[in-house]
């Protein structure tokens, strides 16, 4: 597959792992490929998802989530999900597109809200950690 000019990132709610993606891979490749990210639901920004990003030097801080259906363009070459119910909105979302889809399952960190909030925050971590890495690795020049 040639490296993609245009990234969808796509996730339940748009509140953690499609921003933390879009964000990151923004602050690595954003001179290069346009990037944005979208929900099936709109959700609630996470403040431990904008904690996690501003401990790398990203801040998430602004972001409002929003769906698939708020997007103005919808010309992306990979829309990469997230979770499984991003995966099948995007599946109906490219039936007329010339795009591919590619599905990262990622653990929902909301999913483990017990511990300190430093536990917590570790969760958020890995997955932030675990996105940037594939996001390098997948657009890697």
């Amino acid at each position: 597959m040639a490296r993609p000019q245009a990234v969808l990132f796509a996730c339940t709610f748009n509140a953690v792992r499609s921003p933390m993606a879009e964000f990151a891979a923004r602050h690595y490749f954003g001179r290069e490929i346009y990037f944005a990210s979208a929900g099936v639901k709109r959700g609630e920004l996470d403040p431990f998802a904008v904690a996690a990003m501003e401990e790398i030097g990203i801040d998430i801080s602004k972001h409002r989530p929003h769906t698939f259906e708020d997007l103005e363009d919808s010309s992306f070459d990979l829309i990469v999900t997230l979770s499984p119910e991003a995966h099948h909105r995007a599946l109906e979302f490219t039936r007329t597109l010339a795009c591919d889809v590619s599905y990262w399952p990622t653990f929902d960190p909301t999913a483990a809200q017990q511990g300190s909030r430093d536990q917590m925050l570790e969760g958020y971590r890995t997955v932030r950690d675990g996105l940037i890495q594939r996001t390098k690795k997948l657009l890697a020049p």
